[in-house]
């Protein structure tokens, strides 16, 4: 009765809203309790024996690097779920993009904690699928398909070729544990393997974070409604492929390769997408530009292979959380307020919504990286460490230099044009702040921003530190403060402020010049369009030839299959001819003549019904070999089929048209000898070769003590090929279906 009491006021209070970010909040809370542990050097782990013959385990281990993502995950997760669940409070789809939301949460939470490459990779997949559905939430717009399903198809590439590099990486080091893994970087190294494990395993990290030639996918996915986006798309997920080079950092770093390759296409990246940010006038999309720009930033940074910037690195992922997640959530307040998240088409908000314009200056100028905020420290690290660089030192530098510059003309943007100015239309009469449930998230994220620029020890020392002793192995190799003295990095500032401040002022101009040329760039996603268009149109050639409609030419296609497939094994191998002598008795003789006079009767008869009924004559005599040798069970099986499958046809036969004869056709006869006779060579070559008890014996051995069946022909079938006859049964449970509706036609037909 109290349940029931309770359950009912919940439900009329819409407090069971708030239910999954309470739990995230909860589990924070629990994951913060590991922060004194991992920053002393700790890292607690859980192994569950998943698959022990194949070395598979379910593995999670919490590092320094693990433990920042899942503070990061539940945290910002903890304020999606309560912004989500007041800004789709009275839509009727709000449980499901939770309970999506709870499970992309869980898939993240394993990826970034899993120490084992197979259950990494299940969660990879996890946030795949999940990230899909998010941002194909308004699955009636066609806009939400086609950016759902280009995210899918980007980002399930990578995640095939991802599996088979750390598949490659488990083999050569002869584990698949990642703590172990990194232990031998230099047996990565100096594998000959190593450029196809990189190639794969980037693959997998560039299409997920985004990078050149995939960057496209990450503003397209804006089609997702705020709360996904400011989640999936700029806290958390497009994250997982910049953490995942974080992860094997200590495996594959330091080699030509992985430098020349990750700097290059973060700096180009970075700059490119730095400057698309300033051809938009949707603020959201703006962000998703600058979100691919913060991607490549760490990309590249990572890519120097030097410990500083690491460090910066680890900071900036940090940073950019913080005060992304905090603009997009803002982002989502303006539309909620003014009606509107255009910028010509709004302005002068700041007095009709104060708060909002706080939070959004205040993550603004950590996204600026001004002093005194966390995004400043960031920054000078950023600066710090391509002074400290053996490659490319000048170009890594300029190239930070351009994107902070672009990234400060693009905070202001986002923090003057909606506030002050006077706004070219009024799309909401009475623009207002949103309710605490919309601006709490945001407020959070854009003090913290704040407090850790000011007050940046805990955290240098609690989280940075260990996401550093985690990925490069070393201390802490610089520190953050707000005053170093006037050093480089500070210099490079001020010009970062001048230089950004100069295109915020030429912004309108910047921007009519993209929208000119936009038409004549090269679209980088041109590539995946011709790929969908060739994808669409082989496969309906293909259908139009294939499914014909024809089972003649079904059977026809599959026996020249087969006979390829047998005639292809038989040249790759070893004739092994058998060495025995021939001595038919009578029994041999009468099976003989059996088939024999069945076949000449197939081939001869003029109607079909004659056909099948000689072809069930052959099924008895192989029936009969069988019965000879010893196989009863296997005879009776095949004297069953043979009975039934002349029963069906027979009465299938009857609703068929009657023809006078049944054609003999040259190329059918042709692929049947092809096909006999390189069964029968395959046959011949089987008995020519040694018998190898290795499964026989395994079988014997492990059927009681590991399957505890003492039956080894059922210990076979429901454990060691469990799936084969799982597979088996299903297709019985179809063909019975195909049979059941077949009948039911006909009977309709006759009447």
């Amino acid at each position: 009765m109290e349940a029931a009491v309770i359950q009912t006021v919940t439900r009329d209070a819409g407090l069971w809203r708030f239910i999954p970010a309470t739990i995230a909040a909860l589990v924070t809370i629990w994951f913060a309790g590991f922060i004194g542990p991992v920053s002393e050097g700790h890292a607690p782990e859980y192994i569950y024996q998943w698959a022990p013959t194949i070395g598979v385990q379910l593995a999670f281990r919490l590092d320094g690097l693990s433990l920042a993502f899942a503070l990061l995950i539940c945290g910002i997760g903890a304020m999606v779920l309560l912004y989500a669940a007041t800004y789709f409070r009275s839509d009727r789809r709000l449980l499901s993009l939770q309970l999506t939301l709870v499970v992309f949460a869980i898939s993240m939470l394993g990826l970034t904690t899993a120490d084992d490459i197979v259950t990494l990779f299940i969660f990879w997949e996890g946030t795949t699928i999940t990230s899909w559905l998010l941002v194909g939430f308004d699955h009636e717009k066609e806009t939400s398909r086609a950016a759902a399903l280009q995210a899918l198809l980007v980002t399930g590439f990578g995640g095939l070729a991802l599996l088979a590099g750390l598949l490659i990486m488990g083999e050569v080091a002869n584990t698949y544990r990642i703590s172990e893994m990194n232990a031998l970087g230099d047996v990565f190294r100096d594998s000959p393997l190593y450029v196809a494990i990189f190639i794969l395993v980037m693959l997998g990290c560039f299409t997920k974070s985004a990078q050149w030639p995939f960057h496209f996918w990450l503003p397209g996915a804006m089609a997702a409604p705020t709360p996904v986006s400011a989640y999936l798309h700029s806290a958390t997920m497009v994250k997982a492929g910049v953490y995942l080079i974080a992860r094997l950092y200590p495996s594959l770093s330091g080699t030509e390769l992985w430098m020349w390759t990750l700097v290059p296409v973060g700096a180009f990246t970075m700059v490119l997408t730095s400057v698309w940010a300033m051809r938009q006038t949707d603020l959201k999309l703006m962000l998703a530009f600058t979100t691919v720009m913060g991607l490549s930033m760490i990309t590249m940074l990572l890519g120097t292979s030097n410990e500083i910037a690491v460090a910066a690195a680890m900071t900036f992922i940090l940073i950019h959380a913080f005060y992304k997640a905090a603009l997009f959530l803002s982002v989502g307040m303006i539309e909620k307020g003014s009606g509107s998240r255009d910028y010509p088409n709004i302005a002068g908000l700041a007095r009709a919504m104060p708060l909002t314009a706080t939070v959004v200056m205040l993550a603004a100028l950590s996204m600026a990286g001004m002093i005194p905020t966390f995004g400043f420290l960031g920054k000078e690290v950023i600066y710090e460490s391509t002074g400290h660089l053996h490659f490319a030192p000048v170009a890594v530098t300029v190239a930070a230099f351009a994107a902070n510059a672009l990234m400060f003309a693009c905070a202001c943007m986002i923090a003057f044009r909606p506030f002050f100015f006077r706004a070219q239309m009024a799309p909401k009469d009475r623009p207002a702040d949103p309710g605490w449930g919309l601006w709490l998230g945001p407020v959070i994220l854009a003090v913290l921003g704040i407090a850790f620029g000011v007050f940046p020890g805990w955290l240098e020392h609690h989280i940075i530190a260990p996401m550093v002793l985690a990925v490069a192995g070393v201390e802490m190799p610089v520190h953050l403060a707000l005053w170093h003295g006037i050093t480089r990095p500070l210099i490079l500032s001020l010009a970062t402020f001048a230089l950004g401040a100069l295109l915020y002022l030429g912004l309108d101009r910047i921007r009519e010049t993209l929208f000119r040329i936009e038409d004549d760039v090269p679209r980088t996603e041109a590539w995946y369009d011709a790929f969908l268009r060739a994808t669409s149109i082989s496969a309906r050639r293909a259908s139009l030839y294939l499914q014909d409609g024809n089972m003649t030419s079904y059977l026809r296609r599959t026996f020249f299959a087969l006979a390829a497939v047998i005639w292809v094994a038989l040249f790759r191998g070893t004739m092994t001819w058998p060495q025995f002598s021939l001595s038919p008795e009578l029994i041999d003789w009468t099976i003989f003549a059996i088939i024999t006079a069945s076949l000449v009767v197939i081939l001869r008869a003029r109607s079909r019904l004659t056909a099948i009924t000689a072809l069930g004559g052959v099924g008895a005599g192989i029936a009969t070999i069988f019965v000879v040798y010893g196989a009863v069970d296997v005879a009776m099986t095949q004297l069953f089929v043979e009975i039934l499958v002349v029963i069906f046809l027979a009465i299938a036969m009857v609703h068929l048209p009657r023809y006078g004869h049944v054609p003999f056709v040259r190329l059918n006869a042709l692929i049947a000898v092809i096909l006999g006779v390189g069964v029968t060579t395959t046959m011949l070559m089987v008995l020519g070769t040694d018998l190898d008890l290795s499964l026989t014996e395994f079988f014997e051995a492990n059927s009681a003590p590991v399957a505890l069946g003492r039956n080894i022909v059922n210990v076979i079938l429901v454990d060691f090929r469990g799936f084969d006859t799982m597979g088996e049964t299903a297709v019985i449970l179809f063909a019975a279906v195909a049979a059941y509706a077949a009948l039911k036609a006909g009977r309709g037909v006759s009447k």
